[in-house]
């Protein structure tokens, strides 16, 4: 007689997708450079341009939020698996995306189109491997700060935690990211500072917050 399958938590299975689903847009909603209002002014405050972001960094933060989610509710070895089976559709997703760009587009396909979807969906070999080095190492070291800082405090203090844990990711991935992709190619300066200032403050103010409700919605889910 077969056994059962084991049972999993409705929260964790449906994080489990929705994380899945965020590391595979990330990269292309990268390809687009925003601006956010007061965020983009503080650049000429600290000696640089409008500070602009790519909007990949709205994906990454709600890995970062589902990680932590995840973290609270069943636990960082749990939540450490999450991330090391986001691998799978990452590097996938890579490796669709360059076979689709070698096979050559229909002859009524509009050039235009063609074009576009060649510039925003290639990449140079730095830029995949700056993104998933970042990925595994930053995701990685939000939940171990996430689950140590959770270990000293307990259920106390979730913002604090989340906040922290989202922050110092945060920084360790813009720059490994940033280096591995574009140090040597072009000066990263500006580009290092400006990415690392925006994402620390959406990271200390948003992430947080969703925590909250992921955690919140988790419970719900669960029960």
């Amino acid at each position: 007689m077969d056994s059962p399958a084991p049972a999993i938590p409705r929260s964790l299975f449906a994080f489990a997708i929705f994380y899945g689903g965020m590391v595979c847009i990330a990269g292309v909603l990268g390809n687009k450079q925003v601006a956010l209002g007061p965020l983009s002014a503080l650049g000429p405050v600290i000696g640089l341009g409008p500070l602009a972001i790519e909007a990949g960094i709205f994906a990454f933060l709600l890995l970062v939020v589902v990680s932590s989610a995840v973290a609270e509710l069943h636990g960082p070895a749990t939540a450490t698996r999450l991330v090391r089976f986001g691998f799978v559709p990452l590097i996938v997703s890579i490796l669709l995306s360059l076979a689709v760009l070698t096979i050559p587009a229909a002859a009524d396909m509009d050039p235009a189109r063609r074009d576009a979807f060649a510039l925003m969906m290639g990449g140079t070999p730095r830029i995949w491997i700056g993104g998933i080095i970042s990925y595994g190492i930053s995701q990685t070291l939000n939940v171990t700060i996430f689950g140590f800082l959770k270990g000293r405090e307990g259920q106390r203090l979730l913002w604090l935690r989340a906040g922290v844990a989202g922050v110092l990711s945060q920084i360790v991935d813009t720059l490994l990211f940033v280096s591995i992709a574009f140090l040597g190619v072009f000066p990263i300066r500006e580009l290092l500072i400006g990415q690392m200032v925006v994402k620390v403050l959406l990271s200390a103010v948003l992430v947080p917050l969703l925590v909250y409700a992921f955690v919140a919605l988790g419970r719900r889910l669960d029960r």
